[in-house]
Order: C-alpha cells, then sequence, then structure tokens
C-alpha cells in the first residue's frame, strides 16, 4: 500500500466530510472514526500522555519508529473528542516531523468546525493539535 503524507491525507479527509451537506452526517462521520480507534491501554492513560486543554479525558502517545516515521496513537472517553482524536491521527500519523510540521491545520476551517463545534471542544481540537505539532518538533530536533 502507497504511504500518503499528511498533506494527502488532509487533502481526502477534505474531500470525504465535504461529501456530506448536512452537520448532523459529518457529526455521524466523526462519532464512526472515533469508534473505529483502537482504544488505548489502561496503563497508556496516565497523566503524561493528557492533552491539557480539552473539555474531555484525551490521551496522545507519539513515537518515531525506525523508518523516522511519527506514530501517534489516542484515545478520548468522550465520543465527539474520540472522533477528533482519530481525525487528528489520521492525518499526521505515519507522517515524518519534517511533513508533519508542513501540513497545517487549515482543515479545521475548511470543514467548518471552528462555527460548528462549541468553542471549548475547538479548543481542544487545537490542543490536540498542538501536542501532535509539538512532539513532532521535538522527534525533528533530536536527531
Amino acid at each position: 500500500m502507497e504511504r500518503l503524507s499528511p498533506q494527502e491525507k488532509k487533502l481526502k479527509l477534505i474531500q470525504d466530510f465535504n461529501a456530506f451537506n448536512q452537520w448532523e452526517d459529518r457529526y455521524k462521520k466523526l462519532i464512526e472514526l472515533g469508534k473505529k480507534l483502537p482504544p488505548l491501554a489502561e496503563n497508556e492513560k496516565v497523566d503524561a500522555n493528557i492533552v491539557k486543554g480539552c473539555q474531555s479525558q484525551v490521551w496522545i502517545i507519539s513515537k518515531k519508529n525506525q523508518d523516522g516515521y511519527v506514530e501517534y496513537t489516542g484515545d478520548s472517553d468522550a465520543l465527539i473528542s474520540k472522533g477528533l482524536v482519530a481525525l487528528v491521527l489520521g492525518i499526521y500519523s505515519g507522517g515524518t516531523p519534517q511533513e508533519i510540521l508542513s501540513t497545517p491545520p487549515d482543515f479545521i476551517k475548511e470543514l467548518g468546525f471552528e462555527t460548528h463545534l462549541s468553542p471549548s471542544r475547538t479548543n481542544g481540537l487545537f490542543s490536540m493539535i498542538k501536542k501532535v505539532v509539538m512532539d513532532a518538533y521535538l522527534f525533528q530536533n533530536k536527531a
């Protein structure tokens, strides 16, 4: 299977979500994404992995594999938040630190999440992206 860059995954995601005209359908798609996300083990749900700034509990773990790609795993205790975790990880996981850092989160605005999610959920989404980007930055500078 061909590896897609975060930028390519982002464009595909925008295309997938734009197929839905109704916001209710986009929420259903988001929840569906969250349900497909494998849960973290209880021993991974520790303070060190918590994403600060989220209304619900969100955990994101990152590691750089031997090929230089950053792999993210994550979970949440709320359905919509878990869908947002799945969305973010679906875009950025498997990218190189440089690819991750050069893929802006403009999909948030393009998909209308800024206006259709509650302010606290939007802040949480930005906190998730901040965590993903910061980890990529740290991996890039750990050469």
